[in-house]
């Protein structure tokens, strides 16, 4: 069936893989895995679909950035002033 190799040897490798591993680690395994999957399928999307959204986050969080430099250089420039008197 898999090059010579039976069924039931396929079960005794997985009984012994499971013995030595334990099924919370494989489990884990598991999952590192599919994240891993996961990413290189996001990765291989095309990058024209996903630029729209991307470009809308990147303008918020440029325009949130700027307001928060804006505010700290007029607290500062406050600070300064009120210094000086």
């Amino acid at each position: 069936m898999f090059g010579g190799i039976s069924p039931i040897q396929l079960v005794i490798v997985l009984v012994i893989v499971i013995l030595i591993f334990g099924t919370k680690k494989l489990r884990n395994m598991g999952k590192d895995i599919g994240g891993a999957v996961k990413g290189f399928k996001d990765g291989m999307k095309d990058p024209d679909e996903d630029q729209s959204e991307k470009s809308e986050e990147e303008k918020q969080l440029l325009q949130k950035k700027e307001e928060a430099d804006a505010d700290f250089t007029d607290s500062k420039q406050k600070d300064k002033s009120s210094g000086d008197s």
